[in-house]
């Protein structure tokens, strides 16, 4: 039996509920095979180590992790530390140091969802968002100087090279190629940025040759917004910078329903390092604590991550689960108008599991 080594970091806020329960389902997953198990390793990096140790997560911590099959995350945020130290400490020096540099997320409206946009059908909605994850607009290149004085200078620098262009947009290539449509739009902003956004949009051109089965379009990033609110259906899988995709893949999910039900991989195609799931919602220290998190963006994280270990039919499965759950109004979560605890869904989830055996249990 194939044993699968995954680290758990919780993080801060309501990620210290969420990574558990896609844990409890993960295990319950697990149940229902015979050809593979889970050993989760806990990490309790974030806003505690760094009120304790000064740093988000140790120094050497990437060296803990190397070993490990994947990685599923919760959130980076403490409102006591500011936002660049929680993302830089720990998110970001994850995804850098193991060169994740492809960050995919899925879109769309999963069934029982009352979605804001009302004349689109489910099938209108249907995306996957590429999202450049190692440099652009947060390469972490700039500084400040002559702070507290008239004469204060700060910049940032967005910092992209023909290498990690080149690979994200071969990656979405083969990823739109992949899915029944074969569409992809590229999203852009070149018109204002002339250098760095225009080399970009060369090398989509260089690169749509390899792939001359896809059909693919350029949409300016502030249009593509629009696009995604008055055509959804015209889109299927876009790519875009690192900043540009984190924006639009919020505006994404929020027009699916809710920030809490979306997930993403940040992925190390080449397979070097392990890569990390995680849901897209933040630590939302409101509601930390009172068991009022929707787990469902964790648990498609799960799906991705088992879709990533070539898990396919157990991945089917668990999304199968997390499906039936969802047409459940009675067990829709407070971000979707509902009443129910993360508990509450959590044991949905895993009742629907352990009620199909997944398929794959021997009789």
């Amino acid at each position: 039996m194939k044993t699968y080594k995954i680290a758990c970091i919780p993080g801060d806020g309501i990620g210290k509920e969420v990574i558990p329960a896609g844990q409890t389902v993960l295990e319950a997953l697990a149940a229902t095979q015979d050809a593979f198990r889970f050993e989760f390793t806990s990490y309790g990096w974030g806003g505690d180590w760094y009120g304790q140790h000064g740093e988000m997560m140790p120094a050497d911590g990437l060296d803990s992790l190397r070993d490990k099959d994947a990685i599923l995350f919760g959130s980076a945020g403490d409102p006591q530390i500011p936002d660049h130290v929680t993302l830089w400490g720990l998110r970001l020096k994850i995804c850098q140091g193991f060169d994740q540099y492809a960050n995919v997320r899925p879109t769309r409206i999963l069934p029982g969802i009352d979605a804001p946009l009302k004349r689109c059908r489910p099938e209108d909605l249907d995306w996957v968002i590429v999202r450049e994850n190692s440099e652009g607009e947060y390469a972490g290149v700039g500084g400040r100087a002559h702070q507290g004085h008239p004469i204060e200078v700060a910049t940032d620098v967005s910092m992209m090279t023909r290498a990690g262009v080149e690979r994200i947009m071969r990656y979405a290539f083969k990823l739109a190629q992949s899915r029944p449509r074969k569409l992809l739009t590229v999203v852009t902003k070149s018109n204002a940025q002339r250098h760095a956004m225009v080399m970009w949009d060369e090398i989509a051109l260089q690169i749509s040759r390899e792939f001359p089965d896809v059909k693919w379009d350029k949409e300016l990033v502030d249009a593509a917004t629009a696009r995604m609110v008055n055509r959804p259906a015209s889109l299927d899988t876009l790519v875009a910078t690192n900043l540009h995709a984190d924006i639009l893949s919020d505006l994404a999910a929020a027009l699916a329903g809710s920030l809490g039900i979306a997930p993403t991989g940040n992925i190390d195609p080449e397979r070097r390092y392990p890569s990390m799931f995680e849901p897209i919602h933040g630590s939302a220290f409101d509601i930390m604590g009172k068991g009022l998190a929707n787990p469902v963006g964790t648990f498609w994280s799960c799906v991705m991550l088992l879709e990533h270990l070539g898990e396919t039919q157990a991945a089917r499965s668990l999304m199968a689960a997390v499906e039936q759950v969802t047409a459940d109004p009675a067990l829709h979560t407070g971000d979707l108008g509902g009443k129910a605890t993360t508990v509450q869904v959590t044991d949905a989830v895993c009742g629907r599991i352990r009620g199909s055996g997944a398929g794959a249990k021997a009789a």
